[in-house]
């Protein structure tokens, strides 16, 4: 363990595998450990490079050996599949993530801090509640669909559906049904009251934080985006370019080009589904209710006039994208035109 320079570490719940090779990629060891031996292993190890899949867990893991002085890396998962000899187990996987973290061209994960996980996990439990309240919303629908009564889809049927529910003994259908249906009807309920409540921590956070507060003056970017980008990308000067972080939320086309042809398809969808659904809702509104002079929403018109709808909004969203990362890394806010701003002051004074 003396002549270490490299480590490779596969998390997981209580066995970990752990891949150690010199300065020169020799192997050295690959050996399992407990989960209570991990820290105390590399509290006794010679500083040195560390690199650890980007997973569930990674982020507290490498803060922790982190402590000791080491160099520790997240690496992705996707980039260090490529380095698999064959077949899958942890002691391959250790040791690609130990051939991974030394190559000069790699792309790695930054690693957050408790805080920005803690952001993170506001952000998450909204979704899981949104997700839960689809869910049942649903459910409720389709279950009066069996006893004639239809809705349209969306949480906006939502009161029609509880008030048909609730005035089901006028109909005659079998109490046994309304109990059932109110069970659905009271959780919808719980689970929006919920979000409600988040809605206003995610709100007050962002009225506290310069950059969210910044990324609000753009068109269509309200609190619960500027909250996500804030939780899901906390670091954004890590990448090159604004093309580059629209590139990791997945909206640029796919490339597929050879022979020096150029030939581009649809997005990739890479990167976080959630920002990338959040983003295109927002272009969604640019397009269709924002009523703003500024360049960006001029141009989002122009393009609806000469491309579908949905081409347009990913466009836009992906226009978005790249304001984003310019405010955040560049510092200032998005500037409007003169005539918006007049007309603003103008609103505001009466």
């Amino acid at each position: 363990m003396e002549n270490a320079a490299t480590i490779g570490l596969d998390i997981a719940k209580n066995v970990f595998q752990v891949h150690g090779a010199d300065i020169d990629g020799t192997p050295l060891f690959n050996r399992k450990l407990r989960r209570a031996e991990v820290l105390g292993f590399f509290e006794r190890l010679p500083l040195c490079l560390v690199g650890i899949e980007a997973c569930g867990t990674s982020h507290y893991w490498a803060r922790c050996i982190a402590k000791f002085g080491h160099d520790v890396r997240l690496i992705h998962t996707t980039y260090v599949k490529a380095f698999v000899k064959r077949g899958k187990s942890d002691a391959y996987d250790s040791e690609a993530i130990s051939e991974a973290v030394t190559q000069k061209t790699m792309r790695f994960v930054p690693i957050k801090s408790a805080d920005q996980q803690a952001a993170a996990m506001i952000f998450r439990t909204r979704s899981l509640f949104v997700r839960q309240r689809v869910q049942a919303t649903n459910a409720l629908r389709a279950q009066l669909a069996e006893l004639g009564i239809i809705a349209d889809t969306g949480h906006g049927s939502f009161k029609f559906l509880a008030g048909t529910v609730r005035g089901i003994e006028e109909t005659g259908f079998p109490k046994a049904a309304r109990d059932a249906l109110e069970e659905i009807v009271q959780q919808i309920e719980c689970l929006s009251e919920r979000i409600r409540k988040l809605d206003h921590q995610i709100v007050a956070r962002a009225n506290r934080d310069e950059d969210m507060r910044r990324l609000m003056t753009i068109p269509g970017v309200g609190p619960l985006i500027a909250a996500a980008v804030k939780a899901i990308a906390p670091d954004p000067s890590a990448f090159n370019s604004s093309r580059h972080f629209a590139a990791w939320i997945g909206l640029t086309p796919k490339s597929h080009s050879t022979g020096g042809k150029v030939l581009l398809g649809r997005i990739s969808k890479m990167g976080n589904r959630q920002l990338r659904s959040l983003l295109f809702l927002a272009a969604v509104t640019v397009l269709g209710t924002v009523k703003d002079d500024s360049p960006m929403v001029r141009w989002a018109k122009r393009l609806r006039e000469r491309r579908p709808f949905k081409v347009a909004a990913v466009a836009v969203a992906n226009k978005l994208a790249r304001i984003i990362w310019a405010l955040l890394v560049k510092g200032g806010v998005y500037a409007r035109s003169k005539i918006a701003s007049s007309s603003e002051a103008a609103a505001s004074e009466a």
